[in-house]
């Protein structure tokens, strides 16, 4: 195949999937790595599509790679936090089984949530300290401390969710994409994040519209497992895949 042949099928896969691994781009074109991922930096240098590590993703959409600490992350967006966490607050009910993620706008939720009989887990002890101080009843489960977002990730952390069975959990996100769906920088955060997920009821991210058409590393939920709670939604397109409150 020509070169510019290739560079046609890559280009119109990116620009149509959004996001594309560099492997599938192999087994398309029947071509070497080093082939493909010299097309890749050829159409980079040419501005046509941004490569990133494993593959590329369309110019409309930007590779999240590095993931601030906690105390970057509190800094942002503070108005737009507040609000989607009161929102995502309201929601819990009575007798709840309720799963609230590490992260500076789920930590939010805490000051809105209602005196009810409510029982929590979490995988933030910033969290779990918090719950505890309004009194609520709170379970953290086994694993490693990851510093960056202050979780608790790993092995054990997935296997001692796994036996429990939420009706409500309510997710942090670093990326929403409509090709790559809601994606974290890091593989055991994912992990963790999948594992809650398949184990809730209800499912809500809680993002601010800066995470929108942004792709991180590891993708750990579709579009449309659940409801996106975000301050403003900055392109409409997602509607068509996702279930979207906007609360400012």
């Amino acid at each position: 195949m020509l070169t510019e042949e290739r560079h046609s099928i890559i280009l119109d896969t990116v620009n149509r999937q959004h996001v594309v691994k560099l492997t599938d781009l192999c087994e398309m074109l029947d071509s070497s790595e080093s082939t493909v991922r010299r097309d890749l930096n050829q159409l980079a240098r040419r501005g046509l599509l941004t490569k990133v590590h494993g593959g590329a993703i369309a110019l409309n959409e930007s590779f999240s790679a590095y993931e601030h600490n906690v105390e970057e992350k509190a800094s942002l967006f503070i108005e737009e936090k507040t609000a989607i966490a009161r929102y995502a607050a309201s929601l819990i009910e009575e007798g709840d089984f309720v799963y609230i993620d590490a992260g500076t706008t789920t930590e939010k939720m805490i000051d809105y949530i209602p005196s009810k009989n409510v029982t929590f887990v979490t995988n933030a002890f910033i969290n779990a300290k918090k719950l505890a101080q309004k009194g609520c009843r709170v379970f953290i489960p086994a694993g490693e401390i990851k510093l960056t977002t202050e979780a608790i990730v790993g092995a054990e952390c997935v296997i001692s969710l796994q036996n429990y069975n939420f009706s409500k959990c309510f997710m942090g996100t670093n990326g929403i994409s409509a090709s790559a769906g809601l994606s974290t920088p890091d593989k055991s955060e994912a992990s963790v994040k999948t594992a809650v997920i398949s184990r809730s009821k209800e499912v809500y991210f809680l993002a601010d519209h800066s995470k929108f058409d942004k792709v991180a590393a590891v993708t750990f939920s579709s579009l449309n497992r659940g409801m996106i709670i975000t301050d403003r939604l900055p392109d409409k397109k997602y509607l068509t895949q996702a279930s979207i409150k906007e609360v400012l």
